[in-house]
């Protein structure tokens, strides 16, 4: 029995070190003019099908860097609050795999292109409550990626070899390491969710976590408090290519309650050569041993011969600097904020760069409509959260590409909110403009949908309801002070009108003809 398993742990504090892997969607690979397949346009091309002699690593074959990936990755250091260095160089991580072909992979070791970054993450309790976590940013350095391996076969047949792709091998990679600053498997995963929205809302990536343009490494240990007093640090673990959130969240959460039952069994604590690579086992719930982790010395890296040093001036940091839009952790607070929105319908209106962008046009249109702006960001977020999503997720389309306009929606609400139209109404009408680019007005009259507010028509309507035998006991019923059952003769004046009738005038003409109030 070890001398660990003689000890009592009092207390277990957990620490979380983030690495990100974000694939960068330009059109060509990080040293090649090749097609990438983090590009849209290339993401379904046939296995090897995307390289050349560069990517396969072919004698007399020569790396050429790729500007656009250096500029989306500056973006997403400033949007990162990071430092970008004036001048960072290439190096060589040596290490042979089958899916990397030159036994080496490009990428930045003592001099990373960003550097020194600080991320203020808003963290939201059950009550919608809202605190912020610092989160720092160690780097977030270049690099090229490596080729899939396939264990079965296309369709999932079983095969007794590996087949390896190399369409990906030299897609740009931008890898971003956090400090382990976070104590929970929550607050991790709510941060890789803040910074996969970053990245898509910077339009560096698509972000699809199934295709592998994000994937998550979390480097996981334990401060093991004792009975004693004493502490004790657990080896650290890094758990591979996890690329959902779910995967995510469960893998933490296992080794939280795993290394303390390791310590006891083994007494193996943090230091040098302890650190440990293991996967995720998502059918057992738990993870499994790959490899001891090597420590920088045993990548070799020295400075690539065959490319020059990159060399960032003041002029193009601050051209970068001035293209970053709002960023979504710094929306969702402004919309809290400013509208009085809930966590829920913040964080959905943030989600989707297009839908977010939707959303401060709508504002814009009804402001001018005269619609007062706090009021409107309230009427944008129902508008496009509960008529606009059901119809996108009936389409399998988003909000923004329905079809309506933003100036359109704000017509809606100005209808309603002058009581031309009522809450059923306004629902069909925006279907209506999903595939109509007239006015709301005009196709609600053609719809006939506009609610009729004429006294003498409401009267006559209201008069025949009300001298419906059927309708005696309601009648009665609200004249001896149950006034909420007016709502049955209100129902029945509106099914008289077709649904024409403004219901608002309705009720109060029904309540004056039956000497009842509210």
């Amino acid at each position: 029995m070890s001398a660990a398993a003689a000890s009592k742990i009092a207390s277990v504090r957990l620490l979380v070190g983030l690495e990100t892997h974000v694939q960068l969607a330009t059109r060509t690979k990080m040293f090649t003019r090749v097609a990438s397949p983090a590009c849209p346009e290339f993401e379904d091309a046939e296995p090897n099908t995307l390289i050349d002699p560069v990517t396969l690593g072919l004698p007399g074959a020569l790396p050429v860097m790729n500007r656009a990936a250096v500029e989306m990755a500056v973006r997403v250091g400033l949007a990162l609050g990071c430092s970008i260095a004036e001048r960072t160089k290439w190096d060589r991580k040596s290490y042979f795999y089958p899916d990397l072909p030159k036994a080496y992979q490009i990428s930045q070791y003592d001099m990373p292109l960003c550097f020194d970054g600080a991320v203020d993450l808003p963290l939201v309790d059950d009550k919608g409550e809202i605190t912020t976590k610092r989160v720092g940013i160690i780097r977030a350095h270049l690099e090229e990626d490596a080729g899939k391996l396939l264990h079965e076969a296309p369709g999932g047949g079983a095969i007794d070899f590996s087949i390896v792709d190399y369409n990906r091998a030299g897609a740009p990679l931008l890898e971003i390491v956090t400090q382990p600053d976070f104590h929970s498997a929550d607050e991790v995963v709510a941060f890789a969710q803040a910074l996969r929205q970053v990245c898509r809302h910077l339009a560096v990536t698509e972000g699809v976590m199934q295709k592998g343009h994000m994937r998550f490494e979390p480097n996981i240990n334990c401060h093991l408090t004792l009975e004693d007093g004493h502490t004790v640090k657990t080896p650290i673990v890094e758990i591979k290519n996890l690329n959902s959130f779910r995967a995510l969240r469960d893998s933490i959460a296992f080794e939280l309650e795993d290394q303390p039952k390791r310590w006891l069994a083994d007494g193996k604590v943090m230091g040098p050569g302890a650190k440990t690579t293991r996967g995720w086992d998502d059918a057992r719930q738990r993870t499994f041993v790959q490899r001891e982790k090597e420590d920088a010395h045993d990548y070799r890296y020295f400075p690539d011969p065959d490319l020059i040093p990159v060399e960032v001036d003041r002029e193009w940091r601050e051209r970068l600097a001035s293209t970053l839009p709002e960023l979504p952790h710094a929306r969702y607070l402004r919309l809290r904020h400013d509208y009085n929105l809930s966590h829920k319908e913040a964080a959905a209106l943030c989600d989707e760069p297009p839908v977010a962008r939707m959303f401060d046009d709508c504002v814009e249109a009804m402001a001018a409509h005269d619609i007062d702006r706090a009021a409107a960001g309230k009427h944008a977020a129902n508008m496009l959260l509960q008529y606009g999503l059901k119809r996108a997720n009936e389409a399998g389309v988003l909000v923004s590409d329905l079809g309506v306009t933003s100036d359109q929606i704000a017509q809606i609400v100005r209808l309603r909110i002058d009581d031309k139209i009522g809450s059923s109404a306004a629902d069909e009408l925006f279907g209506i403009l999903c595939d109509s680019d007239e006015s709301a007005e005009n196709a609600a009259a053609r719809a006939n949908l506009l609610q009729v507010t004429d006294t003498g028509a409401l009267e006559g309507w209201c008069d025949q309801v009300l001298a419906d035998p059927a309708n005696a006991k309601v009648v009665d019923d609200v004249k001896g002070g149950k006034v909420a059952a007016v709502g049955r003769l209100v129902g029945g004046v509106m099914k008289a009108s077709g649904g024409a009738a403004d219901a608002k005038a309705v009720r109060a003409m029904l309540l004056k003809k039956l000497g009842a109030s509210e």
